[in-house]
């Protein structure tokens, strides 16, 4: 592939309504949102300057992307609410579609929503898809060399890019090793994750398992299941120790 093929910002109109908030007040409304990919992993949504119900006040402040171009900050400001710098514009960017779009920093509006559904955390990839299916496989997981899982019932789910993930009954694993951690995650596809640190002889394992008590819809199937990361554990399969992952989580 060549260079300027690899380089080129990937850019996508979605069929989606979205709409973001701020204050109560709708920012923007668009039944044309961008999906530009920054990062390999997932996308970020880009607004059309027409479909902006905010003002944008510039700040002076600039940032520099080398795929993206000079980008221009803004304050969003509706109805008396401002979100400083909330807003960037790449107004002579090399990757023209973005000319024309705003990107709206997720964090600072209030709320997110893709047609009348709330969306948490980011926008959720069209490339990525979530699989859980009940199986009947033996699954292990030792830490140095204590077993603390061991079930028959697991529920595993696949996540585009990821790997395998095995979800099992809390009475399948070793709880009185578990300690609950101050750490909570939120994820697009599978809802809010708590987690716990694990206990093994003398060395703490901090978070280590998670669980989604009442996960998104689509993912119910793993609710009140915990999971161990593959990463950084022992993981037997029907007998046969698996190979760790290299994953950004590792």
């Amino acid at each position: 592939m060549a260079e300027a093929q690899r380089d080129e910002v990937r850019v996508e109109t979605s069929p989606k309504r979205v709409r973001a908030y701020l204050g109560g007040q709708v920012v923007a409304d668009t039944l044309r949102p961008a999906l530009v990919w920054e990062n390999p992993y997932y996308p970020a949504y880009y607004i059309p300057v027409a479909d902006l119900h905010a003002k944008l006040e510039p700040t002076g402040a600039t940032r520099t992307s080398e795929r993206l171009g000079e980008g221009t900050g803004y304050d969003v400001v509706v109805d008396g609410v401002t979100a400083p710098g909330a807003a960037l514009r790449y107004l002579e960017s090399p990757a023209a579609a973005l000319r024309e779009l705003v990107r709206l920093d997720w964090n600072a509006m209030d709320e997110w929503f893709e047609e009348d559904e709330p969306v948490y955390v980011h926008p959720r990839n069209p490339y990525s898809r979530v699989d859980i299916l009940a199986s009947s496989r033996h699954i292990r997981v030792d830490i140095d060399g204590v077993t603390v899982a061991d079930s028959r019932t697991p529920r595993i789910l696949f996540e585009t890019g990821l790997p395998a993930r095995y979800y099992l009954p809390l009475t399948d694993i070793r709880m009185d090793l578990l300690s609950p951690s101050d750490t909570h995650t939120s994820c697009p596809y599978k809802g809010n994750a708590d987690y716990w640190n694990v206990q093994v002889g003398d060395t703490e394992y901090p978070d280590l398992v998670w669980i989604y008590r009442t996960p998104t819809p689509e993912s119910q199937k793993v609710a009140g299941l915990a999971c161990f990361y593959n990463e950084k554990v022992d993981i037997y399969i029907d007998g046969e120790l698996q190979e760790r992952p290299e994953t950004p989580f590792g």
